[in-house]
């Protein structure tokens, strides 16, 4: 279950407009809140009139406020009921110094209450405030609509996005990776900068192959964590013919990763796979890196670690599991579909219901196939996509990446592993975009619409450079 989000509300109010209409704002945006499930931290009418801001006094109390629940507040809500005293809620965000997401809500005006008693005026006090906060240096998100009512099926919508938004930017805001084994000598690609993703508060913990090995070598097959992982996987996926040793082996390495993982607190992970694993464990680490990804920890191979991050974006926004897919073919002469694989470690929530655990195909032609069981092989399902790819540029010295969606398809695919035909609008400017800037062959997707709220995260809180394709 996900947690609950917590949202600081500023209830704008400007003396000479209706004050009326802010009581009755702060009482709708609360209602709106509460009915999407997100806790409100807002000032009350006993503290400050109307439970409003208006005075730096006011924007004194609102940061205590604030300040106060700094642990829990993901994300800020101005709502303008009227045209809003825009110093006051600039002063407020700026005292709380928070550095979460804000959103700007104001209230639409009815045609047939433009007298001076229910005259609103926040159409135009939302560009005040915008030109404020934009003199504060304070980002701010917008909603879609100029003006919103709190009630309105518009503004819902864009409460689930910002809250998104929020989870993105929380989420990787002091997050920490675990990278399992060394990049394979074979995947340039997946080079990356540790400093870079510390400059923007991202924590890398290495722990060598060899570490892990021997601290499977020394658990016992009865231990306790090892025989509780063995039952999990087999409830997990179909084992098929399987042979039990290696099933054994996949739960000592779910054991000791997961013990790793949480002695050391960290978030997601990337594990080195290709040739090693198979060569000196006798498995592959697919299922138990799929069972990760699947509670939203996601696990990502080839020592991945920009891979997993871009997972994990997708999984926070979407609060469904995500994958690491390879952009590995064409699909007959189709110019927006393709062919996304890997071989396999995706959730199962990826697949149809005839996924089933494997041996490895492809590594088996080079250490045999007694050694590659526990690959997660099917077909992948039809549904709405979104794929993300964040990428260090150590020559600009920045955190880079690309979002956009589509869909898998019911397109047949007659392959093994975890494969599924993607459709994506305009797919040949995106490869295009994605050679011409250096990117991987690695991409995360989920099953989602989740590119706008990562593309804003990331972007407008993050400062990463991203290119949504549209």
């Amino acid at each position: 279950m996900s947690k609950q989000m917590t949202m600081g509300v500023l209830v704008g109010n400007r003396g000479f407009f209706p004050s009326h209409l802010a009581t009755t704002g702060r009482l709708e945006i609360i209602a709106a809140l509460e009915a999407a499930g997100i806790k409100p931290i807002v000032l009350t009418p006993e503290v400050t009139a109307h439970g409003a801001v208006e005075t730096y006094e006011d924007a004194k109390k609102c940061a205590a406020l604030f300040k106060s629940h700094a642990a829990a507040i993901d994300g800020l809500i101005i709502t303008l009921p009227n045209f809003g005293e825009e110093r006051g809620l600039a002063d407020a965000i700026r005292l709380a110094d928070l550095r979460v997401p804000v959103l700007i809500q104001a209230t639409p005006d009815a045609p047939a209450k433009m007298s001076i008693t229910h005259r609103r005026d926040s159409f135009c006090g939302k560009m005040s405030i915008s030109n404020n906060l934009k003199q504060y240096g304070i980002p701010f998100s917008l909603t879609t609509l100029h003006t919103e009512a709190p009630d309105s099926a518009e503004f819902k919508a864009d409460l689930a996005w910002f809250a998104a938004v929020c989870r993105v930017v929380r989420g990787l805001k002091n997050l920490r990776i675990g990278a399992i084994g060394a990049r394979p000598t074979a995947f340039n690609t997946v080079r990356y900068s540790e400093k870079l993703l510390e400059r923007s508060g991202i924590t890398v913990e290495t722990l060598d192959l060899s570490e892990v090995i021997g601290r499977i070598g020394h658990m016992k097959d009865n231990d306790d964590a090892a025989q509780a992982k063995l039952a999990a996987i087999k409830k997990y996926i179909p084992v098929g013919d399987t042979p039990e040793l290696a099933l054994l082996k996949m739960a000592k390495l779910g054991a000791v990763i997961d013990a790793w993982m949480k002695a050391n607190a960290l978030d997601i992970s990337a594990v080195q796979c290709w040739t090693s694993i198979e060569e000196y464990l006798g498995i592959v680490p697919c299922t138990v890196m799929s069972m990760m990804s699947e509670n939203l920890l996601a696990s990502a191979c080839e020592v991945d670690v920009l891979g997993t991050l871009s997972m994990h974006a997708l999984a926070l926004a979407s609060e469904t599991p995500s994958a690491i897919l390879d952009w590995n073919n064409n699909y007959g002469t189709d110019p927006d579909k393709a062919v996304c694989f890997h071989c396999s470690n995706l959730p199962k929530h990826f697949f149809n219901k005839g996924v089933k655990m494997d041996y490895q195909l492809i590594i088996a032609g080079t250490v045999g196939k007694a050694n590659t069981h526990g690959t997660l092989d099917g077909k992948v399902k039809a549904g709405p996509m979104s794929f993300a790819r964040f990428s260090t540029d150590d020559f600009t010295g920045q955190i880079k990446g690309y979002v956009g969606q589509g869909a898998f398809t019911d397109d047949p695919l007659n392959t093994f592993g975890g494969a599924g035909v993607v459709q994506i609008p305009n797919m040949q400017e995106l490869l295009r975009y994605i050679c011409e800037n250096g990117f991987e062959h690695h991409v995360a997707a989920s099953f989602s619409t989740s590119a706008a709220a990562i593309h804003e995260a990331a972007t407008k809180y993050l400062n990463w450079a991203t290119h949504w394709h549209k």
